[in-house]
């Protein structure tokens, strides 16, 4: 490939088939290898081939179903495949094994706000994250702070519109 040039989806999907080659042939020997099952399922997802790595994620979590990190990576590919449901039921699944788990909170937040529309679900789940991760990066602490105070705007905004709309309803 040329340099600036962006690869087309089918260029990524044969990057990706290459790169998964040798792992795919590895698990043929050993199907039940977790991380194999993850390498996989990462390549995948960063070409985003969501259904794939949802594949290998989920054949990975069977192995190790109390796996928190394997669950939040099945979770954001369900997410990426527009399974939104499931990858709050992954996370919410992998938060009963590990209730302080950084990822797992922080991926609920922005699934429950992005893909539900979930201000004050994507509050909770990340005030839930800054109180059980003390030790959390401040890089990481400030990028949660700003977004639950832009979520906590909207909100505010909303409740403004939501209160004029509820007065002009009872005029």
């Amino acid at each position: 490939m040329g340099s600036g040039h962006m690869p087309t989806l089918e260029e990524m999907k044969q990057m990706a088939d290459k790169q998964a080659a040798p792992l795919l042939e590895k698990l043929k020997s050993d199907p039940n290898n977790a991380a194999l099952l993850m390498q996989v399922g990462a390549i995948y997802y960063t070409t985003h081939r969501f259904t794939e790595a949802s594949a290998y994620y989920n054949k990975a979590v069977q192995i190790e179903p109390k796996n928190v990190a394997f669950r939040v990576k099945l979770a954001t590919s369900l997410y990426g495949n527009g399974d939104v449901n499931g990858a709050i039921a992954q996370l919410n699944q992998a938060l009963s094994y590990d209730p302080k788990d950084a990822n797992a909170l922080f991926d609920l937040g922005m699934i429950r706000l992005q893909g539900k529309q979930d201000g004050k679900g994507a509050v909770a789940a990340w005030q839930q994250l800054l109180k059980s991760n003390p030790q959390l990066s401040a890089g990481r602490k400030t990028t949660v702070q700003k977004l639950m105070a832009d979520v906590m705007t909207t909100l505010g905004d909303q409740r403004g519109v939501e209160g004029a709309r509820s007065n002009d309803a009872h005029k």
